[in-house]
This record gives C-alpha cells, structure tokens and sequence, in this order.
C-alpha cells in the first residue's frame, strides 16, 4: 500500500469495494486518539493525565402529544410512574456506560442527575449531568443517561401515543477543574 493511505482490510458495500481514503497527514492521523498509527481502533491511554473535577452536562427531548405528556407528568400511565422509572434507568445506564459504548474508559461516577422539564405542550426536556474526579471526562456518560431516559419514557407511552420522538440529544456543557486539597 502506498505512502498516505490507511487501510486495514477490505470493506464493501454491496458489490463494490470502498477505497482507502487518503489521509492529509500523520499529524491528523494523531488528533484521533481513539485510533492507533495503523488505524485501529484502540482505548485511550489516560495514565498519564491529572486527576480533576469533571462534570457534563446533556439534554434531549422527549416529543409526544400533548395529553400524553399530562399523563407522564401526572403519572397516569399503565405502566406506571415512567419519571421516576426513566431517572433511575438513566442513572443506571450512565454507570454502565463502558459496557454500552466499547472504547469508553470504566469510571466511578460520584454523581448522575437526570431531571425533567416541560419545554412545550408536546415536548420533555430530559437533562443529565454526570461528575467524577478522574483522568477523562463524563460527557459519554451524561449523553447516554439521557438517551436510555429517553428511550425508557418512549417504552412506557408507546401504548398510548404513535406518534413518539427523540429529538435533539446533544452535550450542553463540560468542564474540568482542579481538585480541591
């Protein structure tokens, strides 16, 4: 293989083969840590990086009709109360989060919030925050919580509204700082 190309082995897609992409240069090669010189995929090392306050933060939104979301915000559903079920089930994902996302570092999380908010008569705000005191950040961690809060409200309406979307699951904010003495 020539000089400037990464290509591990083949690809296809139906009948064709996908060519290599060329790479402008070793140098961005490097910027994507999660792959090695050859293109692999690989963890992180974070060994050497200082132990800091991270925290994330992440929102996505819940869209149903209207009276759906009375019933959920009432918790008038037949599956039960699907808010306190989906902050628990987002807090357990985010402590999974290794287990659900591959390259992910395995973190012990010191906290995960996952709270809701009216936005609009047919849209839920979920919004996570997840912190830690570690070598790599949370933002993984916040953006999954919300996801699976997400998908757990969508499990406990789907009976009663066909109508349902996930919309808009994005990290809002992230931030290290030093650990206090």
């Amino acid at each position: 293989m020539s000089k400037g190309f990464t290509y591990n082995r083949p690809h296809f897609l139906g009948a064709r083969a996908i060519k290599p992409k060329r790479t402008k240069s070793p140098r961005r090669r490097a910027a994507l840590t999660h792959l090695d010189a050859h293109g692999q995929a690989q963890m992180v090392d974070v060994g050497h990086k200082p132990i800091l306050r991270r925290v994330a933060l992440a929102e996505g939104d819940f869209v149903a009709k209207p009276a759906t979301l009375d019933r959920v915000m009432k918790g008038d559903l037949p599956k039960g109360e699907a808010l306190a079920v989906a902050r628990v089930a987002g807090i357990l994902a985010a402590k999974r989060t290794d287990e659900l996302v591959p390259l992910c570092h395995t973190l012990g999380l010191d906290q995960v919030t996952v709270d809701f908010a009216r936005a609009a008569p047919g849209r839920l705000r979920v919004r996570a925050s997840a912190s830690v005191a570690g070598r790599t950040g949370v933002e993984m961690e916040a953006l999954v919580a919300v996801s699976v809060a997400c998908l757990t409200l969508y499990d406990m309406t789907k009976a009663i509204d066909k109508a349902l979307r996930i919309e808009a699951v994005r990290l809002v904010e992230k931030r290290k700082e030093p650990m206090s003495p």
